[in-house]
């Protein structure tokens, strides 16, 4: 399903080509189905692929889901590609940042996956902590944007990291977590606008120096 991914160009190899063709039809039945009703068997036919060449390119179904949850952060970490602005205002950055965020949030294949990729987490701890320490290896678009703010001066008495997170609590408690655990629908474009003012306003209000 490629709305469950960030448009790439298709692949040209047919080796590329199936293991495209693997990994969408996995998202298809991890989101359907869940991790663990799903089947290599399953994946291979909606791939139209046989059992051996899924196996040929991921020796697991842990290893296939891992493909996938790799592809969900990093099209998380792409979502923010603001570059800090030393001549433009704090407020109209943080601002589309956080639209860039919210774009994101708003799509029910990212909420869908997420959502599987969470019950598994808790099923298994061990896989989640594995993976977390894989990905964070690679700092987040939007704590970058904090640390660069930072250095300019123009924001003072937060870590970067911290700041990030604050941020992405704020916006996930009204963009996310709701529709994650109690299935509620997306937010229209009002609410997201109104979401991305009232957060930027309470984070400047207490880190902005200008």
């Amino acid at each position: 399903m490629s709305s469950a991914s960030s448009p790439r160009p298709a692949p040209q190899r047919l080796t590329d080509r199936k293991r495209h063709a693997i990994v969408e039809a996995a998202i298809v039945e991890f989101r359907q189905h869940g991790f663990e009703a799903t089947s290599m068997d399953r994946v291979a036919a909606t791939a139209g692929v046989s059992k051996r060449t899924v196996y040929n390119h991921f020796p697991s179904k842990d290893a296939l889901f891992g493909e996938i949850l790799r592809g969900l952060w990093q099209r998380s970490a792409d979502a923010v590609n603001l570059v800090y602005r030393p001549d433009q205002p704090l407020r109209a950055q943080l601002i589309q940042l956080l639209q860039q965020k919210l774009h994101l949030l708003d799509d029910p294949a990212f909420i869908d996956l997420s959502r599987v990729a969470i019950a598994e987490g808790i099923h298994s701890p061990e896989r989640a902590r594995a993976l977390i320490a894989q990905l964070g290896s690679k700092e987040e678009g939007t704590t970058t944007w904090v640390r660069a703010a930072l250095a300019d001066g123009r924001l003072a008495g937060v870590e970067p990291e911290v700041g990030a997170q604050q941020l992405q609590a704020l916006i996930k408690g009204f963009a996310f977590w709701p529709q994650i655990a109690m299935g509620q629908p997306p937010l229209s474009p009002q609410q997201r606008a109104q979401v991305a003012e009232s957060t930027v306003a309470m984070f400047l209000g207490l880190y902005g120096r200008e």
